[in-house]
């Protein structure tokens, strides 16, 4: 089902499509892919949403700094001063970050409208696509890309992503949603275990400084479930590393009510932002996005797993959030 969810300034129309399935409900926007509402059941079998998003449409055009529940690219994450080099040519990016480049830039997937089809028998699929141009926030060739959230036959919410493009690039798309199993309040209570033996530490401007740390003694070891507080916005080296199969990395658990969300990737990495910078109408530690993704500054890493797409490739990524109650 969709249905007109507002009106940008310049008149574009932007959709809203529902999924269902198995007591789970998905509402995706046209503007920047956004996940605007999940909800999923408690132990009780009652019904709450799960993400961090907003009502309406202004609310996204106010607020569109924390990223809520949008598709973000080129680049998720940071890329450091703004610039890298591929084939012996350096290319600029927008510094929306201090000096460094964020999510894409200024006007990155997350601000765009997507052109949307449903997918798949009994409207439990969608896919999003678009095209970003050659030089679009300065990052070189024309890049066709598509997202597919589909809600699987036990509610999971799969997101399989697809880009070609016709000349040598860097990609690294993910989805930003806030989980708050809760479905309200702080979510710093909540238990989180990831399959990380490692971090990438990070300087003030959180670029990766230095080589892959290790967990043992410290606050990141997440390797057995333990309450997850506050003061994380770091990408954790999932052990696994990259794989053509999406594989379980992580679980976060609300003792209260019960939820549990598990995530699966093919991705080597996990953004782990407990959202301490949040303002309103959130609070801080309202929400924790679980961003899967490859390394930060990986295009200027040559030690991190490679994000350079070439014509002729296929890139494919796939993350499955899991949702149950016990």
């Amino acid at each position: 089902m969709n249905e007109l969810f507002g009106t940008l300034p310049d008149g574009t129309p932007v959709h809203r499509w529902t999924l269902e399935r198995a007591g789970v409900r998905v509402r995706v926007l046209s503007y920047g892919g956004i996940v605007q509402s999940l909800e999923a059941p408690d132990r009780d079998g009652n019904t709450a949403g799960v993400v961090l998003g907003f009502a309406d449409l202004d609310g996204y055009l106010r607020h569109p700094e924390p990223y809520f529940g949008a598709l973000v690219g080129r680049y998720a994450n940071r890329i450091a001063g703004g610039r890298f080099a591929l084939d012996g040519r350096t290319y600029t990016l927008a510094r929306n970050n201090g000096p460094n480049s964020l999510h894409g830039g200024e006007r990155g997937f997350d601000k765009r409208v997507w052109d949307v089809e449903p997918v798949g028998d009994g409207g439990h699929g969608v896919r999003l696509s678009l095209v970003s141009p050659d030089g679009e926030e300065g990052y070189p060739g024309r890049v066709e890309i598509s997202v597919t959230y589909t809600l699987e036959e036990r509610g999971a919410l799969r997101i399989d992503y697809e880009a070609v493009t016709d000349a040598p690039t860097v990609l690294n798309p993910t989805n930003h949603s806030y989980f708050n199993l809760g479905g309200s309040g702080h979510a710093g209570g909540h238990e989180l275990r990831v399959a990380a033996s490692r971090i990438t530490p990070v300087d003030a401007g959180l670029i990766p400084a230095g080589e892959p740390e290790d967990v043992t003694g410290t606050r990141f070891d997440f390797r057995r479930a333990r309450k997850v507080g506050s003061g994380y916005d770091h990408n954790f080296c999932l052990d696994k590393g990259v794989t053509t199969a999406a594989e379980e990395v992580a679980e976060l658990y609300d003792p209260a009510s019960g939820r549990a969300l598990t995530v699966a990737t093919t991705e080597p990495g996990l953004q782990v932002y407990t959202a301490d910078q949040l303002g309103e109408p959130f609070a801080p530690g309202d929400g924790i996005a679980l961003e899967t993704q490859h390394f930060p500054d990986s295009p200027n890493r040559p030690d991190f797993p490679g994000t350079v797409l070439r014509p002729g490739e296929v890139f494919r990524s796939r993350t499955v959030y899991g949702f149950s109650a016990r």
